[in-house]
């Protein structure tokens, strides 16, 4: 059996006609060649001795891909082009080796791939996910990964679903993923919304004319939140654009386009963690970035009422029933009067349940919780300008209602003998830094003092405490 010398030399020598290549065509002198030699001799003989690391083929992989793009800038600046030289084959290799000997080694794996990525090598890529999926089928973020490529080098959609439902197979208790499922199929739908308003096939986007500037044309365009994800090829979708007001009722009915999809995957993931709400409302948030999709006030609608059904006493489903009818509702919009009727009233529902003195001591927290979200919603409306006096002259009264909400929880908290978690002083400092932001220095000032005595040792505090000295 060969020895790691042996092995070293075999690799190196391999080499050889490469390197001479090199001083050939005076891309590298001869010293540099030599400095070559030594360095990858040094890496190869820690590679094939007993006890190399991952990282020592992780520290080998990037000093070729160095060598290689130095190579590159030299040929391209010489004009030299070279008939022996297989730098990224070697880097190939290189890592291939890594992730055989360490296929446990998530980090490799990714750095194979984000090169083989880099090279175009599709094929390669292809090849490398499949044997790292079937290595580690358990790891939500390589799943991920995977689909994030489909979508974003192939343009497949129907590969990057399959990629994330094969994912849930084997990772049906990881949030995170079902969390990215949800975001993908809302993707998809501000995919199709968006062409089908460049193709004009929408009747609620006004027609362009042929003569408008660019501005205009934008203007009828959603504006998606930034994502990871390339443009979708829906080339398969060939609509009849002889009969567009017919087609346009036609796709608006199918489940794509009425958000069906996104409420079934939301029903399936809290079919798996069935009463965490605090996963609910992330998910809530997800499809809240998407506030523009005519579809999105019906997944809120869903997923809000099923919080509430699920615990209608816990503080995440109360902030996302409160917060559904405002969402994606600016300062400016005509809608903004009704929805505030709405939100006004679910916080008065909520805020008189959880007063109940029949209830118990928990609902002042969670009332103080709710208070502060309202709270962190009102602010930026009562520093809006364009917002009507009569709506803030409304927002700042319910506004000292929840500060006395929050107060009130101070004080309980104060009495009581329980120690406080440290997440409630990073919540109260939450607020107050807001509240200082948009310039309620009096609210700031008459909660800093107790919330100092609380949480004495909150830093973000004690920095509210030297911007507002008494």
């Amino acid at each position: 059996m060969a020895g790691a010398s042996d092995k070293a030399r075999f690799y190196l020598e391999r080499s050889v006609p490469e390197l001479q290549e090199l001083v050939r065509k005076k891309l590298f002198t001869n010293e540099e060649v030599g400095s070559i030699v030594k360095r990858k001799s040094a890496f190869e003989y820690k590679l094939n001795a007993r006890g190399s690391t991952a990282s020592d083929y992780a520290r080998y992989a990037e000093y070729e891909m160095n060598l290689e793009s130095l190579r590159q800038k030299r040929s391209r600046r010489l004009g030299v082009s070279l008939t022996s030289y297989t730098g990224q084959r070697r880097i190939f290799s290189i890592l291939d080796r890594a992730t055989k000997k360490f296929h446990g080694d998530t980090a490799l794996w990714l750095q194979y791939l984000t090169f083989a990525r880099r090279q175009k090598a599709n094929k390669k890529v292809f090849q490398i996910i499949t044997s790292m999926l079937r290595l580690h089928p358990t790891d939500p973020k390589l799943w991920i990964y995977a689909a994030d490529y489909a979508l974003e080098e192939r343009g497949d959609v129907t590969e990057a679903r399959s990629y994330i439902q094969r994912g849930l197979r084997f990772c049906n208790q990881s949030q995170y993923l079902w969390s990215e499922y949800l975001k993908f199929e809302m993707i998809y739908i501000a995919k199709i919304t968006t062409r089908r308003q460049i193709l004009g096939l929408d009747s609620n986007s006004p027609k362009m004319s042929q003569g408008s500037d660019s501005k205009t044309r934008d203007a009828g365009l959603i504006t998606l939140p930034r994502t990871t994800t390339g443009h979708m090829d829906l080339e398969r979708q060939k609509p009849d654009l002889s009969h567009p007001t017919e087609l346009n009722r036609n796709i608006l009915s199918t489940s794509a386009l009425s958000g069906a999809i996104p409420i079934a995957v939301f029903n399936s993931a809290m079919e798996k963690f069935p009463r965490d709400t605090t996963f609910g409302a992330q998910m809530f948030g997800i499809v809240a970035l998407f506030h523009q999709l005519q579809c999105t006030r019906r997944i809120l609608e869903h997923i809000a009422e099923t919080l509430m059904e699920i615990a209608p006493d816990d503080a995440a489903s109360l902030k996302c029933s409160i917060n559904e009818p405002v969402v994606g509702v600016g300062p400016t919009s005509t809608e903004l009067p009704s929805a505030l009727i709405k939100v006004l009233h679910r916080f008065n529902f909520a805020t008189r349940r959880l007063e109940s003195p029949d209830g118990p001591p928990e609902h002042i927290r969670i009332r103080a919780s709710v208070s502060r979200h309202m709270i962190l919603w009102i602010v930026p409306y009562l520093s809006a300008p364009e917002v009507d006096s009569d709506i803030q002259a409304v927002l700042v009264t319910v506004l000292k209602t929840a500060w006395d909400y929050c107060l009130s929880d101070i004080e309980a908290r104060t009495k009581s003998s329980s120690v406080d978690t440290k997440s409630s002083g990073v919540e109260m400092a939450t607020l107050l830094e807001k509240l200082h932001m948009y310039g309620f220095k009096d609210l700031v000032q008459s909660g800093l003092d107790p919330s100092l005595r609380l949480w004495p040792d909150e830093p973000r505090l004690l920095a509210l405490e030297a911007l507002n000295p008494r």
